[in-house]
C-alpha cells in the first residue's frame, strides 16, 4: 500500500499530469485558454511518430526478444476477452441495449495511445525496463476489440442491420491515421537504427516531454468540457467508467504475468487493457453503429476513464502487476 501511495504521488508530481489537471480546471471554470486545432494535430502526429520511432530503434538495438510471440498472443487474448466481458456487463446495466453496449465495448476493448505514452513516461522516470516492441503491441491491440464488439452486436441484435460491410469497418479500424503512423514510424526506426536515432534525437527525444505536457494540457481541457455531459451518462455508467478499467487492467496484467512477461511490459499490458480508445474506436463506431449515443461512449472514455488512468490508474496498475508477479512467483 505504501508503494502504491508513493507511486501515485510520484505520478501526480510531474509537469504533464499537473498541466492536464490545469487544463481540466480551466475548462470547468470556463477559462479562455485554447490550443488551436492545427497545433493539436501537429502535437498528436509528433507524439505518435516519436513513440513509434523510439520503439523501432529499441527493437533494432536489442533484437526481437523471446517474448515477442507471447506478446502477440497476449495482445489478441486481451483484444477478445476485455470487450466480451464489457459487452455482457453493459447488457445488464443498459437493460439489453445491444447497440450502445457494443459501442462502449469497442472503446473499452481498444486502447488509448496517450495513456500508453504517459505510462511509458512513468516507467522511464521510475527506471523500469520494458520491451521495445510494446509500441507495436499497442498498435496491434487497437483493432481486434472493435471487430469483436461489432460481431457481438450482430449476433445478439437479430433485428439489427447495417449497410456497412465488415470490409469498410476493417479498413477504418486497420488503416486509420494513428495505426499507419505508429507502424510506419516503428518500421523507420527499426530500419535506420542507431544512425537514425542519433540524427533525429534532437527532435524526437529531447522535446518529447515538453510536447507531451502541452498535449496533456489540451486533453485536460477537452475532458473538462466533456464532464458537463456526465448527467447524460448516468451514475451506473459513470461508476462503470471508473471501476471497470481496474478490472480490465487486472485481466491484462494477469495474462501477461502468467506468460512470464517482465514487470515493465506486463504493466504496459495492464495499462493498455485498462485504457479506452478515443481515436480509432469512435471513428469505427460512427461508421458501423451510427445509432449509438456518443454522449455515452465519448464521455465515459474521455471525461472519466482517461483522467482516472493517467492520474491514478497507471501507478495502480504498476503496483497490481508487481503484486501479481510476487503471488504467481510464490506458487
Amino acid at each position: 500500500m505504501n508503494e502504491l501511495i508513493q507511486n501515485g504521488i510520484s505520478n501526480l508530481n510531474t509537469p504533464g499530469i499537473l498541466f492536464f489537471v490545469l487544463g481540466f480546471v480551466a475548462a470547468v471554470i470556463r477559462s479562455e485558454i485554447k490550443v488551436p486545432d492545427s497545433i493539436v494535430k501537429i502535437l498528436s502526429i509528433f507524439l505518435m511518430m516519436a513513440i513509434g520511432f523510439k520503439g523501432g530503434f529499441e527493437i533494432s538495438k536489442n533484437g526481437f526478444e523471446g517474448n515477442l510471440i507471447y506478446s502477440i498472443i497476449i495482445s489478441f487474448l486481451i483484444g477478445v476477452i476485455t470487450p466480451t466481458i464489457v459487452f455482457f456487463t453493459l447488457i445488464k446495466l443498459l437493460k439489453g441495449d445491444v447497440i450502445n453496449s457494443g459501442a462502449i465495448a469497442a472503446h473499452y476493448g481498444s486502447v488509448s495511445v496517450v495513456t500508453f505514452i504517459t505510462a511509458i513516461t512513468f516507467l522511464d522516470r521510475s527506471g523500469i525496463k520494458y520491451d521495445g516492441f510494446m509500441v507495436g503491441m499497442m498498435a496491434l491491440m487497437e483493432s481486434p476489440a472493435i471487430f469483436v464488439s461489432l460481431l457481438l452486436v450482430n449476433l445478439f441484435k437479430k433485428t439489427y442491420s447495417s449497410e456497412t460491410s465488415f470490409f469498410d469497418i476493417g479498413k477504418e479500424a486497420l488503416f486509420n491515421g494513428s495505426i499507419v503512423l505508429l507502424f510506419g514510424s516503428l518500421l523507420i526506426g527499426f530500419i535506420t537504427g542507431t544512425k537514425g536515432y542519433e540524427l533525429t534525437s534532437p527532435f524526437f527525444v529531447h522535446p518529447f516531454q515538453g510536447v507531451l505536457t502541452l498535449f496533456l494540457l489540451e486533453m485536460g481541457m477537452i475532458a473538462g468540457k466533456r464532464i458537463e455531459e456526465f448527467t447524460k451518462v448516468g451514475l451506473k455508467l459513470g461508476l462503470f467508467a471508473l471501476l471497470f478499467p481496474i478490472v480490465n487492467g487486472i485481466i491484462g496484467s494477469s495474462i501477461a504475468v502468467m506468460f512470464g512477461i517482465g514487470l515493465g511490459s506486463a504493466t504496459l499490458f495492464g495499462v493498455l487493457a485498462a485504457s479506452s480508445s478515443y481515436i480509432a474506436a469512435p471513428a469505427a463506431v460512427r461508421l458501423a453503429l451510427p445509432e449509438a449515443n456518443p454522449s455515452y461512449y465519448i464521455t465515459m472514455s474521455l471525461a472519466i476513464t482517461f483522467p482516472f488512468n493517467i492520474i491514478l490508474g497507471i501507478p495502480l496498475y504498476y503496483s497490481l502487476t508487481s503484486m501479481l508477479q510476487n503471488i504467481i512467483g510464490a506458487l
